[in-house]
């Protein structure tokens, strides 16, 4: 986030003479744009302060009903901050969040990375559903961008695909373990019979 903070300086500074004026800065930074350029701050940690509250509402109060709509109207949200698109690393900054952020998180993984897998288990075959532990793309780039502060915060996949394996929270994971590894002991990974 730091270096984020930095662009940004760098270009209001750029933007107010030759000598920063926060109350210049103030100036050219308003309404959307402003917004746009606080929530690329916000949306590029794991931990986003009260602060955050005004532009993070904004960004995700874009919505549609065809989620590629609702994806691209919010890119073009982000990129009302003059800095988006200074530099390539800073473009896939913006690409990553308009795809990422609200969809990485333990809840959405959990739901949207469902798939069929084999049960083998001594008589009993056929399929059940379990969850990928495989980041989609769009969340590995969000949490890896170089622009981007999630590796404390960023969910976490506890236990195997086949031995009923989930998503949860970062600062949950301690706790999903020791019950997992808890109940998977007790039933001998056998979890769905």
């Amino acid at each position: 986030m730091n270096k984020i903070l930095l662009v940004l300086l760098v270009f209001l500074s750029a933007q107010s003479s030759t000598t920063f004026n926060p109350a210049v800065a103030q100036e050219v930074l308003t309404g959307d744009t402003r917004l746009a350029c606080e929530a690329i701050l916000c949306l590029s940690s794991g931990v986003q302060p009260s602060e955050c509250t005004p532009s993070l509402d904004r960004y995700f109060g874009i919505s549609f009903d065809d989620w590629l709509k609702t994806v691209r109207a919010r890119l073009a949200f982000l990129d009302l901050c003059p800095v988006s698109n200074q530099t390539p690393q800073m473009t896939l900054l913006i690409n990553a969040i308009s795809n990422g952020a609200g969809r990485c998180d333990a809840t959405s993984l959990n739901a949207t990375l469902r798939m069929w897998c084999q049960r083998s288990r001594y008589r009993d075959y056929g399929y059940r559903v379990c969850i990928s532990d495989a980041l989609p793309k769009y969340c590995s780039t969000y949490f890896t961008n170089a622009y981007t502060d999630f590796s404390s915060t960023a969910p976490r996949y506890v236990g195997t695909p086949d031995a009923g394996g989930y998503w949860v929270e970062a600062k949950d994971y301690d706790a999903a373990l020791a019950s997992y590894k808890a109940t998977s002991h007790r039933t001998g990974n056998y979890w769905w019979q």
